[in-house]
């Protein structure tokens, strides 16, 4: 990132790299629950030198989960690389959810339209495509149930933004099996249950 601001003094970029750091940590534990004065008093910087670098909070939002952003997108081209079709869902699922936990907030910049905008939209519609390739490709291999639809997995992201907490260990404990319980869900197989219709929930993508 500081590559890409040649023009910035010293101080400034180390200003700006402040206010990134302070809102990356404040988000990861706490979610957008977090004012721009708050990170402005965890970086050591005036509201002033905050807003010079970001002038809204949809900017310091997709500044501050740049590095998440391309941790996502390399979680998706794994999951559609990977040679086992069921796998490779699999581990998009198992990855996703536990990035959710591991950063509170970065699920929520994603997933809840009031807090996204520019590049995290463009991300959020690429995501969604992908997944439903990959759903596919499941589906096919007759590994995932038939009726499974993309916004099953949106539900499950949504209700993981529940996995909040101090410890991270017991957060990403507990990522790990809701994963592994909403996956024997998805799972094709006999035993299962005939789900209700599916509910679009492209509108919690929309609004805050």
């Amino acid at each position: 990132m500081a590559d890409e601001l040649p023009h910035l003094r010293a101080d400034a970029r180390e200003n700006r790299d402040r206010v990134l750091g302070a809102a990356r940590d404040l988000f990861a534990q706490h979610g957008l629950d977090v004012t721009m004065r708050e990170v402005a008093r965890r970086a050591g910087v005036g509201p002033a030198t905050l807003y010079r670098h970001f002038p809204s909070r949809h900017d310091l939002v997709e500044g501050a989960f740049e590095h998440e952003l391309e941790a996502c997108r390399s979680i998706v081209r794994r999951g559609a690389e990977t040679p086992d079709p069921w796998q490779g869902f699999t581990d998009v699922v198992e990855r996703t959810v536990e990035l959710n936990a591991r950063n509170q907030g970065f699920v929520d910049a994603l997933m809840v339209g009031g807090a996204a905008s520019g590049r995290l939209e463009r991300h959020r519609a690429e995501l969604l495509r992908a997944v439903a390739e990959i759903a596919l490709r499941a589906k096919s291999s007759g590994q995932l149930r038939p009726d499974f639809v993309v916004d099953d997995l949106v539900l499950v992201l949504l209700a993981a933004r529940g996995l909040r907490g101090d410890d991270r260990g017991e957060r990403l404990a507990a990522a790990r099996r809701f994963a592994a319980l909403a996956l024997d869900a998805f799972r094709a197989g006999a035993t299962h249950t005939r789900l209700p219709p599916p509910v679009s929930l492209r509108s919690a993508l929309r609004t805050s």
